[in-house]
């Protein structure tokens, strides 16, 4: 488990990062494309005649307008910033809450490109961006317990150690 992310009431991991790379992008694109048109609708209020370019009076539109401008912004940076915290842990192979903690891997790490193709299902292509399509069972999913020992019935539980391990009531 990477993290539990309230906006979306789930846990993130391996299993579900591609959804919430792809959701904290694409909310990024959409606040981007609403704070072009804010900008857009702005310069042709203030090239063309207030009363004419809205149904409102022009200081509602101008108080609707910066409103819309701040909210489009605060989400932009927000999710902009969860994208590249998440893209980051992928390329690094390492989860929020490793970092945070400063563990030292018990696992072989993978390359940037390697936790790339991971999380998104293979090499690279269109479907990396498509949500609707689902990643194929990973096969690194079971590094864990290899590197472990576990997978050898040497002992212990048939769970995976490691960091594909979850925490109590999530599920990722």
């Amino acid at each position: 488990m990477d993290h539990h992310c309230p906006w979306v009431n789930n846990c993130v991991g391996e299993n579900n990062q591609k959804y919430f790379v792809l959701f904290t992008m694409y909310i990024a694109l959409i606040s981007l494309h609403a704070l072009i048109m804010v900008g857009f609708h702005f310069l042709y209020c203030f090239e063309e005649d207030w009363t004419e370019c809205s149904s409102f009076a022009p200081p509602t539109t101008v108080i609707l307008l910066i409103l819309l401008c701040f909210e489009a912004l605060l989400f932009l940076i927000f999710t902009s910033v969860m994208f590249g915290t998440q893209v980051h842990s992928i390329c690094t192979d390492e989860t929020g809450i490793e970092r945070l903690k400063n563990e030292n891997p018990t696992w072989e790490k993978l390359s940037s490109w390697e936790g790339m193709e991971a999380a998104f299902g293979g090499s690279f292509s269109l479907n990396w961006f498509n949500p609707f399509k689902s990643v194929d069972s990973k096969p690194d999913l079971l590094r864990a317990t290899a590197v472990s020992g576990t997978a050898s019935g040497g002992g212990g539980s048939s769970e995976p150690s490691g960091k594909t391990g979850d925490s109590p009531g999530c599920s990722g």
